[in-house]
């Protein structure tokens, strides 16, 4: 095939690491590129003068320690000529994409590493590659380019030139995006499933169909499958569902286990199955597991659907208002860009789906929010775009397909707003079940905070700065989403100014910087003013060293100015809430009456604003119950403080908090009893302690009819495979023996670590002591809060290098699957100790003292030590950073797991030398050497 050959390009390119600074440039004379080291300064002068050639701009802008870059950076390239495809955002990710990896002279085979100085060349050598795309009459994703070029380049986009002079001009005029994809169509609604019982040797063949002929067969796993079919038989009373709690650890093959009998009874009875995550990543898996049941592509995309909350899709009226001067400068170019990604894009998802992560993460001011519909602000059949909108289409295909795969928490929503009984989930498979009760516990609380009432605010009143309320924009007002309805009905539109006027009294722009000066306005900005008041005078750490948390004191004996407070906070939640409930009456009763003027879109649009209205007045019914309490009886159902939330010693929000005692109560009764089938499992269930504690983390011990359970023990040898170290001589609130210890450990097994920490910043200071020698010695060394890229872009850089370590909290504890030799290591800092706030200081006393701590201790280190063996030919050393830890906790490992208490010095030279696990580990670490 010919590739049209681009001249070589005049810009610079540059690549900055811990490790030092290189820059490539292509000889004027000879045409071959030149590359040398350079220093700090001339880097700087360089990419201020220049356009420069990089990957990740705000990356390497933090290693020259200079914000103010804007160079050509490769990634954007790669976007706008390849959208919504994956890339590892490294310099080998992105020499595996264009197939530029080297080949070894002797062997002939291809060399993964690159080093250092051969990466500013090869950035080169990449962009001039995929501009040559632009030419090439195969390239995929054309259609549309040619707008978009010529847009960017009107917004001085840097590569927008180089692009719009490469890019030949298409014969035909280009559609545009908003008239190219493609409209759902409504069908007719599904009917109940029949009443089906399924045989178990029906499902093992299923199961059997699923994992191949060549499949080794695990007893577990048939054993499993035929206990999850159980729960699909038909209940027998109202108040609770069949329900079973299973412990199947790592290596039994779980997700097949259940998607055998899923897919098995939704085809012959015709109903759907809800399978719930905690993590994206398992979301992906199941998502590539479940192809195995449909492996025809289209009927798969009919039969399974990833359904998210509304906030992860792309709001194509918000993209419209920002392609059309809503946005300036950078956030002009990201939204440009993703247009480019939603003409190619499956399903509209921002959040995890196929937009890169790593996009949004290159643009200081990330705009993406705004892409989204954060804030209730959709106007339904209203928008011009409905019949083409991601969210409605995920919506619909939910109610059609056979496998919904969700998150805790949206199946929660869904159940909690149901419009009748009928909407809400009955069959469900809750996979990380040992996550429902963190889940419930944000779901079912309530918080009254700035940051919420200024939210609430608006949304009823829409914009008001320049623009003025009521604004066309993307974010309309209340009478703007309504002004048609409204205007027919004379009563909604008077409940609607009411609701309006008085939403004025809420938090306003500007608010935390008036009560930190003393001046709050209006009654929202005292109350949180007595708030914060009341929070200092209490909180012991207020005026302490520990300047990163927040602050919290109890709600209880408040101070005169709180007291006075609350019931003008109570009065005007009530002035706001009144309006909004005849509002909605209003509406309830034009869909009842279907007037002439109300067309299909008028009705869509109205239930889409009942709907919307509904949850916002249960909202607002929450705070004044919980305003209500404050100067009454304690509610023992509940716990209730006041905070003051901090990131790194500065302010950004005030509140007072209710939260569940015991979240799982309203699990139980909002999604457990109105549920037919329900199953919970992970390899952590127990975690450790026994059936009571998985009853508690699931809510089935609030349940009255049977609850069964299942374990099956994982079939790894992790006698062989994994070992435990305590490490004794590291002092705890040493920093730099901490750091010392970490960067060793690292060292002696050549990377492969994951790094975990329980404080931000004591994960900082270890990463600034440690990243450069590291960086130095071929190890890089990546970090959550410290890298400008997203935590899930950050594990598929950690996951394609053997040689990389990733340091990070409880997001990486808990989602990270990276199977192979790139994870042979988790260190972690400390005990994972529970911080002794309110909320868990109440939980405590209420559910059993110190046994309480340990099993959420037990629990965290069983999950940290499940990311180190994902299969059977995984292996490595899990290692606590902490002389004093207990000896009742250690059953959190594996059974036959060897622990052992040494030195780092020990320490260092097992891993160096693992003669102490499996054999083969001695050549493997050779290998890495």
């Amino acid at each position: 095939m010919h590739e049209h050959i681009i001249p070589s390009l005049a810009f610079p390119a540059i690549h900055a690491s811990h490790a030092g600074i290189w820059m490539a440039k292509n000889d004027a004379n000879t045409g071959e590129i030149i590359c040398r080291s350079i220093g700090k300064g001339e880097a700087i002068s360089l990419v201020c003068d220049t356009p420069t050639i990089m990957l990740n701009t705000p990356a390497i802008a933090q290693r020259l320690g200079y914000a103010d870059i804007n160079g050509l950076d490769i990634l954007e390239l790669f976007a706008f000529i390849h959208p919504a495809q994956f890339m590892v955002p490294t310099p080998r990710g992105l020499a595996r994409k264009l197939d530029l990896l080297p080949n070894n002279i002797e062997t002939g085979e291809v060399e993964e590493h690159i080093n250092d100085d051969d990466i500013a060349p090869l950035l080169l050598k990449s962009a001039q590659k995929l501009l040559s795309t632009l030419q090439n009459p195969k390239w995929a994703e054309r259609d549309g380019s040619w707008n978009s070029a010529q847009s960017l380049s009107r917004l001085k986009w840097p590569w927008g030139a180089v692009i719009v002079k490469n890019l030949p001009k298409p014969e035909r005029a280009e559609k545009w995006l908003f008239s190219k994809l493609s409209e759902w169509e409504e069908q007719p609604p599904r009917g109940k499933p029949r009443t089906i019982t399924l045989p178990h040797l029906d499902i093992l063949e299923q199961l059997d169909e699923l994992t191949g002929a060549q499949a080794e067969e695990r007893p577990g796993q048939r054993i499993l499958a035929t206990k999850m079919g159980d729960i699909f038989t038909p209940r027998d009373g109202r108040d609770g569902p069949n329900m079973l709690l299973a412990e199947a650890g790592t290596g039994i093959g779980k997700t097949l286990a259940y998607l055998a009998p899923a897919t098995l009874w939704s085809a012959a009875s015709g109903g759907n199955i809800w399978i719930s995550t905690y993590t994206k990543a398992l979301q992906r898996q199941l998502t590539s597991e479940a192809k195995r049941a449909y492996r025809d592509h289209e009927n798969f995309k009919h039969r399974v659907v990833v359904r998210k909350g509304r906030e992860n899709y792309l709001c194509l009226l918000n993209l419209e208002d920002a392609l059309q001067g809503g946005f300036a400068g950078r956030a002009a170019i990201l939204a440009q860009l993703v247009a480019r990604w939603a003409a190619y894009s499956k399903d509209g998802d921002m959040i995890g789906g196929d937009l890169p992560g790593w996009l949004v993460t290159l643009f200081r001011r990330n705009g993406t929010n705004a892409l989204t519909d954060r804030r209730g602000e959709c106007v339904y059949a209203g928008c011009a775009h409905y019949r083409k909108c991601f969210i409605e289409k995920s919506v619909r295909a939910s109610h059609h397909a056979d496998i919904v795969i969700a998150n805790h928490a949206l199946v929660m929503v869904n159940a909690a707003r149901a419009a009748d009984n009928d909407q809400m989930p009955k069959h469900i498979i809750f996979d990380e079940g040992h996550h429902i009760f963190d889940a419930a516990d944000s779901m079912f609380a309530a918080d009254l905070t700035g940051q919420e009432a200024i939210e609430l605010r608006r949304w009823i009143l829409g914009p008001e700065g320049k623009s003025g309320r009521g604004s066309s924009g993307r974010r309309r007002g209340l009478a703007a989403r309504l002004a048609d309805i409204s205007s027919y009905d004379d009563e909604g539109g008077r409940a609607i100014a009411q609701a309006c006027h008085a939403a004025e009294a809420l938090t306003a722009d500007n608010w935390l910087s008036r009560i930190a000066e003393g001046q709050p306005s209006g009654p929202f900005e005292i109350l949180f003013s007595a708030v914060r008041d009341m929070v200092f005078a209490r909180d012991e750490s207020s005026n302490g060293h520990d300047a990163g948390y927040g602050l919290e004191t109890e709600l209880t004996q408040l101070s005169p100015a709180l007291t006075d407070a609350i019931p003008e906070a109570i009065d005007q939640l009530e002035a706001i809430v009144m309006p909004l409930q005849k509002l909605g009456k209003r509406l309830e009763a034009i869909l009842a009456e279907s007037p002439d003027w109300m067309d299909a879109m008028a009705r869509q649009r109205a239930e889409g604003a009942l709907a919307s209205l509904g949850w916002r007045i249960d909202l607002i019914n929450s705070w004044i119950s919980l305003l209500s309490r404050a100067t009454g009886m304690a509610d023992p159902d509940f716990v209730d403080w006041l905070a003051v939330a901090r990131v790194e010693g500065r302010e950004y929000d005030i509140g007072i908090h209710r939260h569940w005692l015991d979240p799982t109560k309203p699990v139980s009764e909002v999604v457990l009893k109105n549920a037919h089938g329900v199953a919970a499992t992970s390899a952590t269930l127990k975690a450790g302690g026994d059936w009571d504690d998985a009853m508690a983390r699931t809510g089935a011990h609030h349940l009255q009819n049977k609850v069964h359970q299942f374990e099956a023990q994982s079939p790894f040898n992790y006698a062989e495979r994994a070992e435990v170290f305590i490490i004794t001589d590291v002092k705890r609130g040493d920093l730099p023996a901490l750091a010392r210890a970490y960067g060793r450990l690292i060292e002696a097994s050549r990377g492969g670590a994951l790094g975990l920490f329980t404080a931000i910043r004591r994960l900082k200071s270890v990463h600034a002591r440690i990243a450069d020698h590291l960086a130095r010695n071929g190890l890089p060394l990546y970090a959550q809060h410290i890298d400008p890229i997203d935590t899930g872009t950050l594990v598929d850089i950690f996951r394609d290098d053997p040689h990389s370590s990733l340091l990070g909290t409880d997001a990486l504890r808990d989602g990270v699957d990276v199977p192979g030799r790139s994870l042979r290591m988790v260190i972690m800092e400390q005990v994972p100790w529970p911080r002794p706030d309110i909320l868990h200081k109440a939980r405590r006393l209420a559910f059993g003292g110190n046994e309480y701590d340990d099993r959420i201790i037990r629990a965290r280190l069983a999950q940290a030590f499940g990311r180190l063996i994902r299969r059977a030919d995984d292996h490595g050393h899990f290692i606590l950073l902490s002389p004093s830890v207990p000896s009742r906790l250690l059953n959190a490992f594996p059974s036959g797991t060897i622990i052992t208490r040494l030195t780092l010095d020990e320490a260092v030279e097992k891993i160096k030398n693992p003669l102490s696990i499996a054999p083969d580990l001695r050549h493997i670490n050779n290998q890495l050497l």
